[in-house]
């Protein structure tokens, strides 16, 4: 090892990397408890609590926004359809491009997921104080538009 050589762990930002990455695994973690039960899995709530709030979107618009490609959506996509938690449809205009709704037992199981993710978000962060977390919630959002601009665009080109 050259001794002038920089390591991570002496850089001053070093303890809020590690504390967005460990913060982050062990959310998914206690996430993925929470939601067991309901036999789905986080990046299966990824896309229904999406499909909720934005009823109708494009494959293509929902790995964008879940910021994955095209083989995610392709395996993911099959299992909640197959489950009848949502339906795909072609676009009226662009027969190419396929739409995505929840069904009625789709909507349910989301209401579900949602409450306990609710409850989730308010067991963990109640003690931090709101002006607190809306400050950690700018410099998150601060570190995704870095992390966005240093990295190629998503493949995700399928409609």
């Amino acid at each position: 090892m050259n001794e002038n050589q920089a390591f991570p762990w002496d850089h001053p930002r070093f303890r809020s990397w590690i504390g967005v990455a460990r913060a982050c695994q062990l959310m998914q973690q206690a996430m993925t408890r929470a939601i067991a039960d309901l036999d789905i899995k986080t990046p299966h709530l990824d896309i229904l609590i999406n499909l909720y709030r934005f009823d109708g979107i494009s494959q293509q618009e929902l790995a964008r926004k879940l910021l994955v490609g095209r083989s995610n959506m392709s395996m993911l996509l099959p299992q909640l359809e197959k489950r009848g938690l949502i339906e795909r449809r072609p676009d009226a205009k662009d027969k190419r491009i396929l739409r995505l709704s929840l069904t009625g037992s789709g909507r349910d199981l989301t209401v579900q997921a949602m409450a306990i993710q609710t409850g989730l978000i308010e067991r963990t962060l109640s003690r931090t104080p709101e002006d607190r977390c809306l400050l950690v919630a700018e410099a998150m959002e601060d570190i995704i538009r870095i992390l966005q601009t240093m990295e190629p665009a998503d493949d995700a080109d399928d409609g």
